[in-house]
């Protein structure tokens, strides 16, 4: 899929189901996303500098950065997202928190100044991107040096025995959990976003030729959902 195609497609996904987005993913994840999400925070708090920036990319309605929002006001967390209609959603569940700033932007063009935040993260949003080696190169430019960069995403699992029921799962069940009738195709298009995304391995060779280093993996769901993580030189 062209890049402009994929874009604009993506786009209108997210502008359309907006508003059942968190219940949704629950729903679809039976779950376990809240847990997986919370490994990627855990990882924030623990190995991010005091005072320091974090940058959340595809931030979605902003659940990612409102949960480190809360639990170190010492940082200062910018939620960037192209879609206005989740950013809206991000902005209502955040009243009350003066440490988070939302954007509106591209994630392979962001607006920030080279060497501006601490961290970097972007959470099942990569492979709705239309160029992934420029969404991470984006993200590292902004790092400062010895800034991480995870991503946390879905991935098609690497355990054969598996892979089966997890096609038959998200393939004909998870559409109609997320979505029901009303926003089938929409959720349909999660689906293929991920059988069209890079592979475990492929992601960490792409981490490699970025010059990312200290790269670590933390594997959940048989390799359904992974983190990957690694450094700036």
């Amino acid at each position: 899929m062209k890049e402009e195609k994929k874009s604009e497609k993506v786009h209108g996904v997210f502008e359309t189901i907006s508003k059942e987005y968190d219940k949704a993913n629950d729903r679809i994840s039976l779950g376990f996303q809240r847990k997986w999400k919370g490994m990627l925070v855990q990882k924030l708090l623990e190995e991010t500098e005091k005072q320091g920036r974090v940058l959340d990319v595809c931030c979605g309605t902003g659940d990612i950065s409102i949960w480190i929002a809360k639990k170190r006001n010492d940082l200062n967390i910018v939620g960037l997202d192209f879609s206005s209609s989740m950013l809206r959603e991000a902005e209502k569940k955040s009243r009350g928190l003066s440490n988070i700033l939302w954007k509106e932007g591209d994630a392979m063009a962001l607006p920030f100044e080279e060497h501006s935040f601490s961290a970097a993260c972007i959470s099942f949003g990569l492979r709705n991107t239309a160029d992934y080696e420029m969404v991470l190169r984006e993200m590292k430019r902004v790092l400062k040096e010895d800034g991480i960069l995870y991503c946390l995403d879905s991935f098609v699992p690497d355990n054969r025995w598996i892979r089966p029921c997890y096609q038959m799962y998200f393939k004909y069940m998870m559409p109609f959990l997320g979505g029901g009738k009303k926003h089938y195709q929409e959720y349909f298009w999660l689906y293929e976003s991920t059988q069209q995304f890079l592979r475990k391995q492929e992601l960490l060779l792409l981490y490699q030729k970025l010059g990312l280093r200290e790269l670590k993996v933390y594997s959940k769901m048989y390799g359904a959902c992974v983190l990957i993580q690694g450094k700036k030189e």
